[in-house]
């Protein structure tokens, strides 16, 4: 079965759309080839046609494309069988000629003379590839090959062991299974058990990476770029070596509050598995954090509490208490933007989205926002369930929604996120927003505490997630990028991962690591070949965009305890910021919007500055550091 994703929402969904996000890079791997010797057909096309209109033509080509597609696609996520499968595939064949064919002709036009709305267009339509192929009909197809091969090595994974007590049997795990144990487990070795199992699958698509890299490579070079990290870093409307520059301040800016944050995660774990274990003067051990690649740290919530039982909102209990359904959770959802002064989501929302899965068919249930026809169909595919990561989810999958109903007026090559990072950074922009306060007043708690101690977990539990998850956010990609590069050599894979886990987390396997494992590959993105840094820039963006619409709704006191519920100025200035897709360099939405060009860091340590203040008292003492 060929595994699709909606073209307007591809490299945008990669965390909540996992089980279909192979097939986006597939796509990537049918534009078309580059040649010494230009298309003769091209070259005549390109005399008697302007870049303009090529541009205007392509992007109305692509409207009629992409319905076709996504309505393939939709028909298949939310109706599996064979011939949903059958049709979807069709679909993505005639997509991927589509776009063989607009790609060639675009390099006609590269050296033309361009208006700067044209010239954005053709940035748009041409850089920022996630995969450019090679020249030979055989490496392209040997590339996809390597991909469906990795990505299903990664998606049949298992780690298997010998079954108590029963001869010749084994008792097999996958990755959610694993992940399950990591999560609820606070047994030391059953952790590293599971940890290690899963990193018993990825060394056994190592070779194809390898080979994956060293033809993607190749391709990106056909395109003219120095290998396939260039054309990836080429899509943010500055220089390559500038926007590394960049990645590297911000992190640079939230680095004194991770460590600080890490210093205190790590002493609570030695209090709770031993110095031992854990000592207080090395990084702290991968499996020992909650969660499969030490990402997110919130399912220890439990052992680093600074406060227990003080002031935490259960908001699954209120939920379940509430008896809110799947539309009225979503309609919760909605009221916030349309308090904000946004539309009400058209009538075809309510009857073509999927808010709960079916009971007589297969579905996909990662949540992911769909626009149909770039207009007025847009649609949530979520199995929505009354608990607290669903009602956040719901807040974050209608911030697509909106961007897509915002700059739906557009031609299809602005309909996009000013840069990667912008469409998912709104939704969880709005989260912040979901405050005690907030929660009280849409009637989920009748009363809530806003004491000191209150705020302190409460930050706690955010940052668990928000700020655990930035460098993990950065080195994804900055392994990659030197792997493309050359700079990490395959005989250096391992050595070089762990390196740079050490380096930016503060985190070590508590096992000896060889060359013979490939713990990058543990992660999905890079068995799939999915950038990463756009989750990185989300988390910097989200705050910043929280700051600057706080401003707006003219709220004075500190920044954790904004919510812009029914504020119409704030709600003018997202407008703003969405209204502008792709149809202008970042620097430019930003600044209109905002009033600043510069992505800055600022607005997180402003919004846990309580936390940060009450982490380095309680770190006093402690040799933080590693």
């Amino acid at each position: 079965m060929m595994k699709t994703i909606n073209i307007k929402t591809r490299n945008i969904f990669a965390l909540r759309t996992t089980a279909i996000l192979a097939f986006c890079i597939f796509l990537a791997s049918c534009q078309p080839s580059s040649s010494t010797k230009k298309d003769e057909h091209a070259d005549n096309t390109a005399d008697a046609k302007t870049v303009d209109a090529f541009i205007t033509e392509t992007s109305e080509r692509y409207l009629e494309v992409a319905r076709e597609i996504n309505a393939a696609q939709w028909a298949y996520v939310t109706y599996i069988n064979d011939d949903t499968a059958y049709l979807a595939s069709k679909a993505n064949e005639r997509l991927m000629a589509f776009e063989k064919e607009v790609l060639a002709e675009a390099r006609n036009y590269k050296d033309k003379p361009m208006s700067a709305p044209t010239a954005k267009a053709y940035a748009n339509l041409t850089l920022g590839k996630v995969l450019l192929p090679p020249d030979t009909p055989a490496e392209r197809a040997e590339l996809a090959q390597l991909g469906t091969n990795m990505e299903g090595v990664y998606g049949a994974g298992k780690y298997c062991t010998p079954k108590k007590g029963k001869k010749n049997e084994q008792d097999c795990r996958d990755l959610n299974q694993l992940s399950d144990v990591l999560v609820k487990s606070r047994n030391y070795d059953e952790l590293l058990d599971a940890w290690t199992g899963w990193r018993t699958v990825a060394p056994s698509y190592k070779k194809d990476y390898v080979r994956y890299v060293e033809i993607a490579n190749a391709g990106a070079r056909a395109y003219g770029f120095s290998d396939l990290s260039a054309s990836w870093k080429s899509g943010y409307d500055m220089p390559s070596a500038n926007f590394e520059a960049e990645v590297e301040r911000l992190w640079t800016q939230v680095e004194p509050l991770y460590k600080s944050l890490q210093c205190k995660v790590r002493t609570d774990l030695a209090k709770h598995y031993g110095k031992d274990k854990v000592p207080l003067d090395q990084p702290i051990p991968a499996h020992l954090l909650g969660n499969m690649w030490s990402q997110q740290w919130g399912s220890i919530y439990d052992l680093v509490t600074p406060y227990p039982g003080v002031g935490d909102l259960d908001i699954t209990a209120a939920l379940v208490k509430s008896k809110k359904d799947a539309v009225a959770i979503t309609k919760t959802a909605e009221n916030f933007f349309t308090s904000l002064g946004l539309q009400s989501l058209p009538p075809s929302f309510w009857q073509k989205s999927m808010l709960t899965k079916p009971r007589d068919r297969e579905v996909v249930c990662h949540a992911s926002a769909w626009s149909m026809d770039s207009k007025d169909d847009v649609r949530i595919k979520e199995c929505i369930e009354p608990t607290e990561i669903e009602f956040e989810t719901i807040h974050h999958e209608l911030g697509h929604i909106y961007y897509f109903l915002e700059y739906k007026d557009k031609p299809y090559l602005f309909q996009n996120g000013a840069n990667d990072g912008f469409h998912e950074a709104i939704g969880d922009t709005i989260v912040l927003s979901m405050t005690p306060g907030y929660l009280k007043t849409i009637g989920l708690f009748d009363k809530v505490e806003n004491n000191q101690k209150a705020v302190i977990n409460q930050q706690m539990k955010l940052a668990l997630d928000k700020v655990a998850f930035l460098p993990f956010g950065k080195i994804i990609d900055q392994w990659r990028w030197q792997v493309f590069s050359g700079k990490i050599k395959q005989e250096d894979y391992n050595k070089s991962w762990w390196q740079l886990v050490e380096e930016y987390q503060g985190i070590r396997s508590a096992v000896p690591r060889s060359e013979d494992d490939f713990d990058a590959g543990a992660k999905y993105h890079i068995a799939a070949n999915v950038p990463y840094t756009r989750y990185f820039i989300a988390h910097i963006l989200q705050f910043q965009f929280h700051k600057a619409l706080c401003d707006a709704a003219g709220f004075k006191g500190p920044l954790h305890e904004c919510s812009i519920y029914n504020s119409k100025e704030a709600g003018a200035k997202l407008q703003t910021l969405l209204a502008a897709g792709s149809s202008k360099p970042w620097q430019d939405v930003l600044e209109e919007a905002i009033g600043t060009r510069e992505m800055d860091a600022t607005a997180i340590l402003d919004y846990f500055a309580p936390l940060k203040t009450w982490l380095d008292e309680q770190n006093k003492g402690q040799a933080c550091g590693w």
